[in-house]
């Protein structure tokens, strides 16, 4: 199965290597052109939101029709919102080697139980509340609760599911995070540098995740080709002045 995220350094430290090449998953995804565009762009995942709640929801039989496009080495995500363990099972499995994202109240047995089975890896979302409530949250011990979760994502906590575009103080995060990262929320062109910057020294790896920063104005779900490059761009960008 091919994965987003590196493997843990054997020593345990978390700091990356200094060349360490930031992945991307661009989330929220749609339409078949897209997928195109997404890939042709360099995504190393493709994310598909399967909570029915959201502007962006796929079902799962659409998810699996539009991850059929996706070239080797592209990882395809499932999101899930407080789903149940047998619908999370039956969407993963109609997607070979797609990863669980969970972005809801999931503990860390219902993740295992969800995705064990399959042998499938997962991510957990962290919603970390904007401003300076940020800073209590204890996200040492959230990763050390999700510690069988390949990486735990960070989004900015808001009025239901999903971090609604907006960021969070990054500054006010643990200096050293002994797992693999990646960070979300409000994320574009003209910020994800200053992200990459801020955040690769204090997890083992670091990857970003976008999904409105990379859409057509007011049409959730509705991506823009020339806005994924310029924010992949801008990632490659900060991998090389890093």
């Amino acid at each position: 199965m091919t994965l987003p995220f590196p493997p843990a350094p054997a020593n345990g430290v978390a700091n990356p290597a200094p060349h360490h090449r930031t992945r991307v998953k661009l989330c929220g995804f749609t339409r078949e052109q897209d997928i195109d565009a997404a890939v042709a762009a360099g995504a190393d995942a493709i994310g598909f939101v399967l909570y029915d709640q959201s502007a962006r929801f796929v079902t799962p039989e659409r998810a699996a029709e539009l991850a059929r496009r996706l070239p080797p080495f592209v990882t395809p995500v499932l999101l899930f919102v407080n789903q149940e363990t047998i619908k999370i099972r039956a969407a993963l499995a109609m997607i070979p080697g797609a990863m669980a994202q969970f972005h809801g109240d999931e503990s860390p047995a219902d993740c295992v139980a969800a995705c064990a089975p399959l042998q499938r890896c997962y991510m957990k979302a962290a919603r970390i509340p904007p401003g300076a409530a940020g800073q209590r949250f204890d996200l040492l011990k959230f990763a050390q609760d999700f510690s069988q979760a390949q990486a735990i994502l960070l989004d900015t906590q808001v009025a239901g599911y999903g971090g609604g575009g907006q960021t969070f103080n990054w500054s006010l995060l643990p200096p050293n995070v002994n797992a693999h990262l990646v960070l979300s929320g409000g994320l574009e062109p003209a910020n994800v540098i200053d992200g990459i910057r801020q955040l690769r020294p204090r997890a083992k790896s670091l990857a970003v995740d976008v999904s409105s920063g990379i859409e057509r104005p007011g049409r959730k779900g509705i991506k823009d080709a020339a806005r994924m490059r310029a924010f992949i761009d801008a990632v490659r960008q900060a991998d090389q002045n890093l």
